[in-house]
């Protein structure tokens, strides 16, 4: 495993890493690979969609209601006909194909930011 160049504090803060609550899972069927469209509640910031790649290890009905980490301050990306607002963090899996997501351990307030 190759460890990324090093980077500065400075751009480590230009990433805003945010807690969110999904609040919708639906298949996403016009999506290359096997994805969910997700809706995620970041409290203030507000409700953003995001296309994810989970589901291997996840079923719609037990994503709701999950608190999850995202990268919030990313352009729109367009996937088929969806506009993906934001990057749901996970880690990949030893065959690059299974994602686990990042949540934190306890509950916290939606749209906490990571620091």
């Amino acid at each position: 495993m190759t460890v990324k160049p090093e980077i500065s504090w400075a751009d480590f803060e230009k990433v805003d890493i945010r807690c969110g609550t999904i609040i919708s899972a639906n298949d996403f069927e016009k999506a290359r690979n096997p994805s969910y469209q997700l809706e995620i509640d970041f409290g203030d910031l507000g409700i953003k969609k995001s296309s994810a790649q989970i589901t291997s290890l996840y079923q719609k009905e037990e994503l709701i209601g999950m608190q999850i980490l995202a990268v919030v301050n990313f352009p729109k990306k367009q996937i088929a006909n969806f506009f993906s607002e934001c990057l749901v963090l996970g880690l990949y899996g030893e065959d690059k194909k299974d994602v686990t997501l990042l949540t934190p351990s306890l509950p916290v307030k939606n749209g906490m930011q990571v620091g």
